[in-house]
């Protein structure tokens, strides 16, 4: 095991410095100001690979994993800039690869990495549950080789342009509790 230098990803911390001294104050002030969406910075750390890595290697990311993550979005974070573009790029992988089928990584995951597709928002709450997300209702049910899911999200539309959409319920059985959501998930995909 490595010492806590290594843990600390001081290369990778160094490395984006550098990419985010590329983007000054007055980048990130004109953006607020514009209401924009930050696509430069967001295409640089696609391409320097900061963003897959919690993908792994096997599907093109680099897969260093979460502490690599938070120190790309610490590093992010202290340069000035916002990493709330990128950091739902980084997370729902998780959810992917944790409850998503072979083919559904297969399909997405080479793509994310390589700037192709973004997977950048994810919406968990529900009209009814607020941020408490134990208290969501989608569920899953299984028919024959396909699932029914039942539930309310509320899913943002700001352009026109095809998108994926992940949606992940637990099953029935596990809604029936008051215990903290553990067991089978699903991610069912389609475009909006």
């Amino acid at each position: 095991m490595g010492n806590a230098q290594d843990l600390s990803y001081p290369e990778i911390r160094e490395a984006v410095q550098k990419l985010c001294a590329q983007f000054p104050g007055a980048y990130w002030q004109s953006m607020d100001r514009d209401r924009s969406y930050l696509t430069e910075f967001v295409n640089a750390l696609t391409q320097s690979g900061f963003l897959s890595v919690l993908i792994p290697e096997q599907y093109g990311g680099s897969g260093p994993g979460l502490a690599a993550a938070a120190a790309v979005l610490e590093e992010i974070h202290r340069s000035g800039g916002n990493g709330g573009a990128c950091h739902a790029q980084m997370y729902t992988m998780g959810t992917l690869l944790r409850h998503g089928s072979v083919e559904q990584k297969e399909h997405f995951l080479p793509k994310t990495t390589s700037g192709e597709l973004r997977l950048q928002a994810f919406g968990m709450t529900e009209p009814t549950s607020g941020t408490d997300t134990t208290r969501i209702t989608t569920h899953a049910r299984r028919e024959g080789y396909h699932y029914v899911v039942s539930g309310q999200k509320n899913l943002d539309k700001s352009s026109a342009a095809q998108r994926p959409i992940g949606t992940v319920g637990t099953n029935s059985e596990a809604r029936r509790s008051d215990a903290p959501i553990e067991g089978p998930q699903r991610v069912v995909d389609r475009y909006a």
